[in-house]
């Protein structure tokens, strides 16, 4: 995360938001190749906060690739203060959120990231978090009232199935996003994974965004693609869901629709 980008979301909450406090680890700021640091830097940064009493919320600044690659001994390291906490974020993220569900452990959530505040209307995505953690629920998706439910890019979900660190889908309601795919990728996503979801209580779609062009059309929209593979594993197709790699990206708790942090 670029240096700039945390201090424009420090300068929001400390000036909208005076009674919260808000701390980026210096790991935000480190850079091996792609990643945000080594896996070292990047769990020991995760453990630091989790583990930390006095911390409420773990808030990812980015997207957390590599999180399939510290995912395990993430949760091995995690200690009774990590119960007490949410941990929000999206992306690869996902891969940890799922991975806590699985084990009881905090209050994942599928919701906008600290460094969304460089997209166009970043400001209020990174509102939309600081209200839910003061208490507000207006953030949140619609909708979710009745069935637990999970939320995913579909990407991390797919590589996510079947290995130890899936959550059990049974009665979920799943919602999925995607970004930067061709539609044909996102049609082997979605076979191979409506096919690892047993007793999902269904799919809801959220946003396919910057599909990039191909030589020829796929001749069928994401969602078309995804009521063929709902319908082809028996799965109800519940209709769209505002999530995405994006600034209006809403707020799904996994589980059931538990409020914010606060309530």
């Amino acid at each position: 995360m670029l240096r700039e980008r945390a201090d424009a979301v420090l300068a929001l909450a400390a000036r909208e938001y005076p009674g919260m406090e808000l701390v980026f680890h210096e790991q935000c700021f480190a850079q091996a190749g792609h990643f945000a640091g080594d896996d070292t830097t990047r769990l020991a940064a995760f453990l630091d906060c989790a583990n930390d009493p006095e911390v409420d919320a773990v808030w990812f600044a980015m997207g957390g690739y590599g999180s399939n690659r510290i995912v395990g001994d993430a949760i091995a390291g995690l200690g009774d203060a990590a119960r007490n906490k949410a941990f929000l974020g999206y992306s690869d993220c996902g891969t940890l959120l799922g991975a806590l569900y699985r084990e009881g452990i905090g209050r994942p959530v599928h919701g906008p990231l600290a460094g969304d505040i460089r997209r166009e209307g970043g400001k209020d995505a990174v509102r939309r978090v600081l209200d839910f953690f003061a208490g507000s629920d207006d953030g949140v998706e619609p909708g979710l009232e009745g069935k637990p439910t999970m939320a995913f890019n579909l990407m991390t979900l797919a590589m996510l199935v079947g290995t130890p660190h899936m959550p059990d889908p049974a009665g979920h309601v799943v919602l999925v996003e995607e970004v930067a795919e061709h539609l044909y990728a996102v049609d082997r996503l979605f076979g191979h994974v409506t096919q690892m979801l047993p007793g999902v209580a269904g799919l809801r779609l959220g946003r396919v965004s910057e599909v990039p062009e191909n030589d020829r059309p796929f001749g069928a929209s994401a969602e078309e693609i995804a009521r063929y593979w709902c319908e082809k594993t028996s799965i109800p197709y519940l209709g769209r869901a505002d999530i995405g790699h994006d600034a209006a990206n809403r707020i799904v708790p996994f589980g059931l629709a538990r409020k914010s942090p606060r309530s």
